[in-house]
């Protein structure tokens, strides 16, 4: 049980908060690549409570510029993308992708006002399908050497979704393994050759063992949580029989995403990022180890819970989430259909706004919990203090930092220990892109 003030310290992220300084130290995603597709690639993004204007220009390069023009605040969401940069459409102002204005048309013949006119701008990148924004002081991070971030183009696929409530729980989720068993418990196991882009449907990694068999039938894990480079490793075992032993390792990269099994071929990279203090956006980048993702079927199968254009989900607090006392009787532990994503959805949204942490009371299960809290509590104080934090690689540090291996299989018994890096790397070894990487460390 923490205190109120150490609830607000570790939740709220606006502009001059500690856990705000903090997240501003990384580099935090802000749209789809998708999303600037079509004859007018400019998008509004809000980020921890600050409002910016994303967008390309006619070069193809990428602007992240704060949304009020320093004329006179008009709104640079509704500009004129033109002459290689941004124009409000207030008084003619144009401002390139760095910031700097490049044009004050009703000014004077011969003003050189544009000269010492700057716009708040603000480094950004596209990585696998989602653009990426560092919006803190002094230079950012390096990227990891992340499978999803070198992966090939045509083996990864990135989606993202909305949730009404605060950052940090809807992370928690993540580092939550026992709920498996009971929030995405399914009464019937479906057949696994039909689970593609699906979580929990498919069968573990040798064997033929439905995914949604295990976590119903052994729902008292043993759950090991220990520090790594990159974070937090999470390894879950559950014993099958005395001589089998399923295998799940999860993984926390601080400060706010993790990479988890997918199935036998995929992983899913997962940010949760903040939109304002009681708002969160979900950023996945799924990444395949064997053949291209089928990125059609990907979207298509999203598509049929979340609406664009802001990536809402269908079931949601308006209208109870779908809930069905028959199906939860009879097909799902919750009652809201077999989306995994609205029931994590639920779960989070049903704390609150912002979880009110003063109320709760953690349990042996929530070991990875309590020490993720210490590490962000730990680098909260190291920003204010203006001491180093975590996951702040040199180019040098982030090509070191590879996987993280995630896997979820059944082991022997004996060997479950090394399970998940036995298996990762003859994961490695049967794909293209990754044995390549495999063959260089």
């Amino acid at each position: 049980m923490i205190s109120a003030e150490q609830n607000d310290l570790i939740t709220r992220v606006g502009r001059g908060t500690p856990a705000g300084t903090l997240l501003r130290k990384y580099w935090q995603p802000v749209a789809l690549a998708e999303e600037l597709r079509g004859p007018r690639p400019l998008k509004p993004v809000q980020l921890m409570g600050q409002h910016f204007v994303l967008f390309r220009d006619e070069t193809g390069r990428l602007g992240l510029l704060d949304r009020d023009c320093p004329h006179r605040g008009a709104d640079l969401a509704y500009g004129r993308l033109e002459n290689g940069g941004l124009r409000c459409a207030f008084h003619g102002w144009l401002f390139d992708a760095s910031g700097q204005c490049r044009e004050t048309p009703a000014e004077p013949a011969g003003s050189k006002l544009c000269t010492r006119i700057r716009q708040g701008a603000y480094p950004v990148l596209e990585k696998s399908g989602i653009v990426f924004a560092y919006i803190g002081e002094g230079e950012p991070p390096a990227f990891p050497d992340f499978d999803c971030f070198v992966a090939p183009e045509s083996h990864t696929f990135a989606f993202k979704g909305l949730w009404e409530c605060n950052w940090l729980q809807a992370l928690e989720v993540g580092m939550d393994p026992a709920h498996a068993s009971f929030l995405h418990r399914f009464y019937e196991d479906e057949d696994t050759s039909e689970s593609y882009g699906k979580q929990f449907r498919g069968a573990s990694a040798d064997s033929d063992l439905a995914i949604t068999q295990v976590l119903r039938e052994y729902d008292r894990p043993e759950i090991r949580a220990e520090a790594a480079p990159y974070g937090m490793r999470l390894t879950t075992l559950r014993t099958l029989s005395p001589e089998q032993t399923h295998v799940r390792v999860t993984n926390v990269v601080f400060p706010q995403a993790f990479v988890i099994p997918m199935s036998t071929e995929m992983t899913i990279s997962q940010w949760h990022v903040p939109v304002d203090d009681h708002h969160c956006y979900w950023y996945a980048i799924f990444t395949s180890f064997t053949g291209p993702v089928d990125k059609q079927q990907m979207r298509e199968q999203r598509l049929k819970t979340i609406d664009l254009p802001d990536y809402t989900s269908r079931k949601n607090k308006r209208n109870a989430y779908g809930y069905s006392v028959q199906e939860q009787l009879t097909r799902t532990y919750t009652g809201m259909g077999e989306d995994i994503n609205v029931h994590d959805q639920w779960a989070c949204e049903s704390m609150g706004s912002i979880q009110d942490r003063t109320r709760e009371h953690l349990g042996t299960t929530d070991k990875g919990i309590i020490m993720y809290r210490r590490q962000l509590v730990k680098a909260i104080e190291a920003a204010q203090a203006g001491e180093p934090v975590p996951m702040q690689p040199t180019p040098e540090e982030a090509g070191a930092l590879t996987g993280p291996p995630s896997i979820d299989g059944v082991a022997a018994a004996d060997k479950a220990d090394t399970y998940c890096m036995d298996a990762d790397r003859v994961r490695r070894q049967g794909s293209d892109w990754a044995r390549e990487r495999l063959a260089a460390a």
